[in-house]
């Protein structure tokens, strides 16, 4: 076996670990408001437009990426889907520890908007669970330069990925004047 290919399996546990536990543990956390539980924690109320923005720049990263590696930028291209993954992080944490300590808002539109905000909402929820595993997969093939894989997946993985950042702006703006 070569060590490209060892290194695929070494991480192949932890993608699947990782693409089960994280949506798991999110949903799980989305339940639980700390104010509610008789926690004195102040709301943190000032999150969504700092992880939104978080989604707009992962957005941005992501095309910059893209051209880098189409110019043959491999050193830029691999810093910029580091810094990807990095804000995929910092939104995700910000996002829970938000609906841990804030009551959730409710969408205020009525008539067709409302309609498409909630298609985009379920839509940008869905793809960004399906695309945990996708980002993995697609890192770890880099990771153990097995370049052709990396990139027939990456032709999957980048357009949902930024499918997820571009909507979860367009969520937050859509929302943004239904906040308390």
């Amino acid at each position: 076996m070569s060590d490209s290919v060892a290194i695929e399996k070494k991480y192949n546990k932890w993608i699947v670990i990782l693409s089960i536990a994280i949506p798991v543990v999110v949903a799980g956390l989305f339940g639980v408001n700390l104010r509610k539980m008789g926690y004195d924690v102040e709301p943190l109320t000032f999150l969504p437009p700092i992880y939104a923005s978080v989604n707009g720049l992962t957005a941005i990263l992501l095309v910059a990426a893209l051209w880098a590696i189409k110019n043959k930028n491999i050193k830029l291209h691999e810093g910029l889907m580091k810094t990807a993954i990095v804000c995929s992080v910092l939104f995700l944490g910000m996002y829970v520890a938000y609906h841990m300590t804030s009551d959730s808002t409710k969408f205020g539109g009525e008539g067709i908007i409302k309609y498409v905000y909630y298609f985009i909402l379920i839509t940008h929820i869905i793809l960004s669970i399906v695309v945990i595993p996708f980002v993995l997969v697609t890192y770890v093939r880099a990771l153990a330069k097995r370049f052709d894989r990396h990139k027939k997946i990456a032709r999957i993985t980048f357009p949902i990925w930024l499918y997820v950042a571009v909507t979860g702006v367009i969520v937050y703006l859509m929302i943004s004047p239904y906040y308390a």
